[in-house]
């Protein structure tokens, strides 16, 4: 206990924590003037393996019952512990560091049959949970939030304009949506913009959502689904986009990737990519996420998104850093699983609720005091493919949004000749 004691008094530069122990000892540490969190200790032990490996130990602590909080909630023990150090306020990395992380990036490979399982680990626990705090929409990635104050459900319709917006569509277009979730853009691009679409997925739970989405919309000629792995499709498409799928790719395939989509993509293709990454150099995983919520992720830098992509010869042209968008995202939905917490423990368990209470108050610390951000990034394989000003964005996604908000009327019937991608 000591050890923690020592620890505590050393990050914390504000607030207080009390630690409860298995015989009902009680120890404060911090200097106080802030929020204060006491947590319970349940059994000797958990302080030593707390101590030993706290970033994994925490998280399976909390999930197993053996940490508890009396006094105040998870995320504000998470605030308290990772809001006392920002990571812009950290100490710059020694040069040098991380030699080796080549043979951890070889062994952490995902190939087409590890990828599929790492995706069911997540995706494939039932629809049910998802329903539970997502939007209406089920857009299971970082709003967009033009405003704070505005609701989840229509920072969502902005996150789907502001993307549509940087592929620069075009009526009849064919666009592949890599990593398609439960269909929510595809039908978007569809809807708003008068294009064709070909998501794909490797959760069969998704799988199903999304093609009975398409079929009560009457679009299902146009919008189109399937359980592929995106390394077994074939062009060429117009645009590309993916979103949250990224994440998953992990860092020894990212050159292949990169290739893949330029092989896929026309000549005069356009192809944005929304993923969660790291500010500054990649790191680690985050074990207690990598062993129990995502397997085999991996969050990139943006020096290693441009690596992968300048060897192929993909033209970066516009890149956006989200910094705060997704804290607020992950706040509404710890607001409404926490809500829904009766209901998760009857579908799952206590310790499922916790696992995830946890895995969505860590992702909110993460981004507001952690090194976490999302990049949008826009890639092209010819210069001359966009307009040389980035006004046509600001007009369509205006236009979008517009578009967005008005009654759905069945969505574009008109009919195009759509890509078969496997051969």
């Amino acid at each position: 206990m000591a050890l923690i004691g020592r620890f505590i008094e050393q990050i914390l530069p504000i607030g207080s924590i009390t630690i409860v122990q298995a015989d009902g000892g009680r120890e404060t540490y911090g200097p106080g003037g802030g929020k204060h969190v006491a947590v319970r200790l349940h059994d000797r032990r958990a302080a030593l393996e707390l101590f030993r490996n706290p970033r994994l130990k925490l998280g399976e602590l909390y999930m197993d019952g053996r940490v508890t909080i009396e006094d105040g909630t998870i995320l504000d023990l998470l605030e308290l512990i990772v809001g006392a150090k920002p990571w812009e306020k950290g100490k710059r990395k020694a040069l040098g560091k991380g030699k080796g992380r080549w043979l951890k990036r070889f062994f952490r490979r995902n190939d087409p049959t590890k990828s599929r399982r790492n995706v069911a680990h997540h995706y494939d626990v039932g629809n049910q949970l998802y329903e539970l705090f997502l939007d209406r929409d089920l857009q299971y990635s970082c709003a967009y939030f033009t405003e704070p104050s505005n609701s989840l459900e229509q920072a969502q319709e902005d996150k789907k304009a502001h993307i549509a917006a940087k592929l620069y569509l075009k009526p009849g277009q064919r666009v592949l949506d890599i990593g398609c979730g439960w269909g929510g853009m595809a039908l978007y691009l569809n809807r708003v913009a008068d294009v064709d679409v070909l998501g794909i997925t490797l959760s069969e739970e998704q799988l199903k959502v999304a093609r009975r989405r398409a079929e009560e919309a009457g679009v299902a000629d146009r919008v189109r689904f399937q359980l592929i792995d995106y390394r077994h499709l074939h062009g060429p498409f117009d645009r590309i986009v993916s979103v949250g799928m990224f994440e998953h790719v992990g860092a020894a395939h990212y050159e292949e990737f990169y290739a893949k989509c330029r092989e896929l993509l026309t000549d005069d293709g356009v192809m944005l990519l929304h993923t969660i990454g790291k500010l500054g150099g990649a790191g680690q995983p985050d074990p207690f996420t990598d062993k129990w919520i995502f397997p085999g992720y991996h969050l990139p830098s943006l020096s290693q998104m441009s690596s992968g992509s300048e060897k192929v010869r993909l033209i970066a042209s516009d890149i956006e850093t989200l910094r705060l968008h997704y804290a607020l995202t992950l706040r509404e939905w710890l607001k409404r699983f926490t809500a829904e917490r009766a209901e998760v423990i009857k579908l799952y368990d206590e310790r499922f609720f916790r696992m995830w209470e946890f895995y969505l108050a860590g992702g909110i610390v993460m981004f507001e005091s952690g090194a976490a951000c999302n990049y949008q990034v826009q890639y092209i394989r010819d210069r001359n493919a966009l307009p040389i000003t980035r006004d046509y964005m600001a007009e369509a996604e205006q236009r979008y949004r517009k578009l967005g908000a008005a009654p759905a009327k069945g969505a574009n019937r008109k009919k195009t000749v759509a890509p078969e991608p496997v051969k």
